[in-house]
């Protein structure tokens, strides 16, 4: 009895937890580089795959949803990125490009971004269905009582 009360105490708490940050990872030969996104901003971690050092000194582009917007370098090694084209849901294909010194590289990675319960569009829901009668029938109601006011004022 104990064990399937400490069972669904577990499903339940899994149940609670809030759903992964959406994550891209891109690997070359020589370096490997992750991204995280919250809401309209990325984290990037660009480093060796050799030692695992951060690589300070490039210059990172990324290529999202056919636009290119540069990083903004952080002092902790980081590399961030601001847009609102990672707040829209669906998969998306990004390509790093990273410049550092005369050396060149392209790396590629997929982005899935999934719209959490609760938040997105709710277009064309029942709620928002009911509201709109209830505007129309006040504002039916309001004309109905304008125009009888008129006819008793003619009168």
């Amino acid at each position: 009895m104990a064990a399937i009360a400490a069972a669904s105490g577990a499903a339940a708490g899994a149940a609670a937890e809030p759903p992964a940050a959406p994550r891209v990872e891109a690997r070359s030969a020589d370096l490997l580089i992750v991204g995280l996104v919250h809401d309209d901003r990325m984290t990037i971690r660009l480093s060796r795959v050799l030692d695992n050092a951060p690589v300070r000194d490039a210059a990172v582009t990324v290529v999202l949803r056919g636009a290119a917007h540069p990083t903004t370098a952080e002092t902790d090694g980081s590399y961030t990125l601001q847009t609102k084209d990672l707040t829209l849901p669906g998969a998306a294909v990004i390509e790093f490009q990273i410049e550092q010194a005369a050396a060149r590289q392209s790396l590629k990675g997929t982005l899935q971004v999934t719209v959490a319960a609760g938040q997105g569009p709710a277009k064309n829901t029942a709620r928002q269905l009911w509201w709109w009668v209830l505007n129309f029938a006040v504002c039916i109601g309001f004309v109905w009582l304008f125009s009888r006011r008129r006819k008793t004022a003619q009168s």
